[in-house]
């Protein structure tokens, strides 16, 4: 029997403590195994900046919007929040998640990329936690994104999305220049410039 530290690849190990606080900030329940009728839908909504707003007013109970980040699920283009016997369709204007503060992790010459959502939780961002820049189809103003659990998106505030410019590095081509970000062995896409 292989021991799961003997799996893990040197990245892994070498961040072993990130990862960790990473699962410890996302336990949530199991909302993947959770599948009843839909119940109805709620007049609920997140708006880009992560606020959930019902019935036009801001919840503002920190406590609440966690509970109810936990059980958010993902189906097509659809977010629901789920219980084991019910199941109500919400709106969400970007992400359901909203990227708050980042930080970089430099061990021996490797890097890691821990971002901080505005209900707590921690993700390293790699190959399970992808980063990816859309653009707004009118104002081709960037969207930056990053997969935070299942298949929940959190959209990365203005400001981190400066950090990450920030720590990004440049790789010039023909067509122009691109701005990678890497983070666990892997690099992310921020940018592209064209060439004059």
């Amino acid at each position: 029997m292989t021991s799961p530290v003997a799996s893990l690849s040197s990245l892994e190990l070498l961040f072993a403590d990130l990862l960790e606080q990473q699962q410890e900030s996302s336990a949530n329940p199991p909302v993947h195994l959770w599948n009843p009728e839909k119940s109805g839908d709620m007049d609920m909504r997140i708006d880009r900046e992560g606020r959930w707003i019902h019935e036009g007013g801001e919840i503002k109970r920190q406590a609440l919007v966690k509970l109810f980040s936990s059980i958010i699920k993902r189906e097509g283009d659809s977010y629901f929040l789920v219980t084991p016997v019910e199941k109500w369709q919400i709106n969400v204007d970007v992400a359901p998640f909203f990227i708050v503060a980042a930080k970089l992790e430099v061990r021996g010459s490797e890097q890691a990329v821990v971002l901080t959502s505005s209900t707590g939780e921690q993700l390293v961002v790699g190959k399970k936690n992808p980063l990816w820049v859309d653009y707004d189809q009118q104002d081709h103003q960037p969207i930056p994104q990053v997969t935070l659990r299942d298949n929940l998106t959190a959209l990365i505030s203005r400001s981190v999305y400066y950090q990450l410019i920030d720590w990004g590095q440049m790789v010039s081509g023909p067509s122009g220049a691109d701005l990678f970000l890497h983070s666990m062995g892997e690099q992310f896409l921020l940018g592209h410039m064209e060439a004059d």
